[in-house]
């Protein structure tokens, strides 16, 4: 899959073909990662250890989107101080699987990332506006919003999805830190 969304990419004769294409390459490629780390840390050790993605990463994949052509912009408000990595990971994947499905359903569609640190939690919004191109609606395996409350609940956090009325989409979640 990464191959031939990599060739697409070179090949593409239009931007936006050339974009979905490099996302879902990228998207691939991090999935690839992330599952050899999981095999990793199951099958050998002393193997070569990649650390899961936290906060600190996640500037690297909102530059991903908006080189995809979709407008991101990022809010922090509170002190975010020592949050646990897997909380800075969920967290991460949230931001990660809600942007993936923003260029799947929305397109373009302007984006904001808002994480809030609050005294005992995290709060983590992506909102988008409605899409510019109401034809756009990819395929869907329809499990990336079930895995990501099942991820959140698991830290005994609070997971909510869904449209807006101005036709936007949000993905909203609370985890204890």
């Amino acid at each position: 899959m990464v191959l031939r969304a990599g060739a697409l990419e070179i090949n593409a004769t239009d931007e936006k073909t050339a974009a979905e294409a490099e996302l879902i390459r990228a998207t691939g490629k991090d999935a690839l990662t992330e599952l050899r780390a999981v095999l990793g840390v199951l099958g050998e050790e002393g193997g070569d250890y990649h650390p899961r993605p936290t906060l600190a990463d996640l500037d690297g994949l909102l530059e991903q989107s908006r080189s995809a052509g979709v407008p991101v912009e990022r809010h922090e408000e509170g002190d975010p101080g020592a949050l646990p990595v897997m909380v800075q990971h969920t967290a991460y994947r949230v931001v990660q699987e809600a942007l993936t499905n923003i260029h799947k359903h929305a397109g373009r569609a302007a984006t904001q990332v808002v994480l809030r640190h609050l005294p005992a939690a995290l709060q983590v919004d992506v909102r988008n506006a409605a899409p510019p191109d109401p034809a756009l609606d990819l395929p869907s395996g329809g499990s990336g919003l079930l895995g990501l409350r099942e991820r959140v609940e698991l830290l005994g956090g609070e997971f909510t999805a869904g449209t807006e009325p101005d036709g936007g989409f949000v993905v909203s979640v609370r985890l204890p830190t």
